[in-house]
């Protein structure tokens, strides 16, 4: 049986992971997943506590509620950012975050 602490260091992977990928690379769609896994990472510990404080066998299901919310804002910003992403390269050209200086002009 997988244990709360074993949850618990695979979600701070994750999030280091998608952390790295997001101070690290340019290219916008890879920060844009790295942002997602760092959503996943923050669900899996919410299940895995959820989960762990459990009662007469029974799990508290207040951190897998919490979850399904999280994945419902996830999709709505999905939607959002890759309208954004499409809109920044029609009018760029480039996904590369260095290129992109909208605001400047």
């Amino acid at each position: 049986m997988v244990t709360l602490t074993q949850y618990l260091i695979l979600s701070g992977i994750l999030f280091s992971i998608g952390l790295v990928g997001v101070i690290v690379r340019r290219d916008i769609i890879v920060i844009f997943m790295c942002l997602e896994m760092m959503l996943s990472a923050a669900n899996l510990s919410l299940v895995a506590f959820s989960r762990a404080q459990g009662q007469n066998g029974l799990p508290n299901y207040d951190g897998q509620v919490m979850s399904l919310f999280i994945i419902t804002i996830a999709a709505a910003e999905v939607a959002i950012g890759l309208a954004l992403i499409v809109a920044l390269y029609r009018a760029k050209r480039t996904i590369n975050t260095k290129d992109l200086d909208t605001l400047k002009d």
